[in-house]
């Protein structure tokens, strides 16, 4: 005789209810580490629709090229969204050249400066290839998109997108809340940034959307939005804000505190070793998904578990040993690297080079910059510290010479 079916198996209540569970589980994972997933069990509730479909979700992240280079404070998102395509999802990363144009007021106490077209092309250029470091670049699995595409809107378009809003919702905004009260100014650029960008996830029907907690707001507007134009409103994840490496702002190029994604493997090797032990268990969890090496672990042994592990995963694990051994090498012994670029100079009308001038052209800070290094001792020539003021130097002195700025840089000098 044969057995008798399964009744559990063939009972669609019991299937409905283990999918549930399942959609659950999976929810719980890609919300380790967020800070807030809503609304509640809406991330649950669009992953099980999205199994019954048979389809993927599109899970949106938008960011501004307001600067040539992506962080490590990007790369917490960006890594949070490599763990949705490796599920099967698909990442719809917006590039926002025009929304670049307005600028994203989050966190800002004041108007942003606007970018030339040129600044915002030449920086979008760059993101792609850049965040392709972490994300799969798989068709199935991203899609990269330019808010351009569909920002450029006609005067009936913006009126009707304005329409969703309220001034009010707008002004209850914190950032907008405090300036407001302290009488500084806010554009109506700065006001449509929200909109805009909550239009974004219209143009790309998102399912998901992820950002900084600094975004929440303009997340939850981009629900309200979607409901506006007869969409499903999507789910929303904000994570955490990446300290810098000075352990006290957020990461950001116009603080510099920032370790490029694209930094080279000593360079970020290095930057790495330099960050707060308060900070250590935070990049561990965030970046590279662990906590810090055990709890009796020492300082230096987690601060090189981390360094290790950000070389390994944005270069190779061999680019990673070679940048501890470089390390070591210049820190802890206090040696040289054993490969260091020339810098060529022309020396001037009475034989002097002006090591201000070279400092710049060669590691891209400013002049002044340069000169405040020098008069700080913070640059060496051969094995002597350059004094406050000894900004021009013999041809003949600097030619052949290794020139170290601060800790990690360093150039042999050529006379051209």
């Amino acid at each position: 005789m044969p057995d008798a079916p399964d009744a559990a198996a063939a009972d669609p209540a019991h299937d409905e209810t283990e999918a549930a569970e399942d959609t659950g589980k999976e929810a719980a994972r890609f919300e380790r580490n967020a800070v807030d997933s809503l609304p509640r069990g809406a991330l649950a509730d669009k992953l099980l629709r999205a199994r019954a479909r048979g389809r993927a979700l599109r899970v949106k992240f938008g960011i501004d090229p307001t600067a040539p280079d992506i962080h490590l404070g990007h790369a917490v998102i960006l890594g949070k969204l490599r763990e949705f395509q490796d599920a099967g999802h698909k990442v719809v990363l917006i590039v926002g050249d025009y929304t670049a144009r307005v600028g994203d007021p989050s966190g800002r106490s004041e108007l942003r400066p606007m970018l030339s077209e040129e600044e915002i092309d030449g920086n979008a250029a760059t993101f792609q290839e850049q965040a392709l470091k972490i994300l799969d670049p798989d068709p199935e699995r991203l899609e990269v998109r330019r808010n351009g595409e569909w920002l450029d809107m006609s005067m009936a378009e913006v009126l009707a997108l304005v329409r969703t809003t309220t001034a009010a919702q707008l002004l209850e905004r914190d950032d907008f809340a405090k300036r407001l009260s302290a009488s500084e100014p806010i554009s109506m650029l700065e006001l449509l940034y929200p909109l805009l960008q909550g239009y974004d996830s219209v143009a790309v029907r998102a399912d998901v959307e992820l950002g900084g907690t600094d975004q929440k707001f303009n997340l939850l507007l981009g629900r309200d939005i979607q409901r506006a134009y007869a969409q499903p409103e999507q789910a929303i994840l904000t994570m955490p804000i990446l300290v810098g490496t000075d352990g006290q702002r957020k990461m950001s190029k116009s603080y510099g505190n920032q370790i490029g994604i694209t930094d080279a493997p000593e360079e970020m090797y290095g930057k790495a070793m330099s960050i707060p032990d308060e900070a250590m268990s935070e990049y561990h969890r965030l970046l590279l998904g662990e906590g810090s090496p055990g709890e009796g672990a020492a300082a230096r042994d987690s601060k090189r578990a981390l360094a290790r592990g950000l070389v390994t995963w944005l270069h190779s694990a061999a680019d990673a040993a070679a940048a501890e051994a470089h390390f070591d090498r210049v820190f802890v012994q206090r040696g040289t690297p054993d490969e260091i670029e020339d810098a060529t100079f022309q020396a001037g009308p009475r034989g002097l080079v002006h090591l201000p001038g070279v400092i710049a052209e060669e590691f891209g800070v400013s002049r002044s910059e340069a000169r405040r290094l020098i008069d700080q001792g913070g640059v060496t020539l051969g094995e002597e510290p350059l004094a406050s003021g000894e900004h021009d130097v013999a041809a003949d002195r600097a030619n052949g010479q290794v020139l170290k700025v601060g800790k990690r840089r360093f150039r042999r000098l050529r006379s051209g």
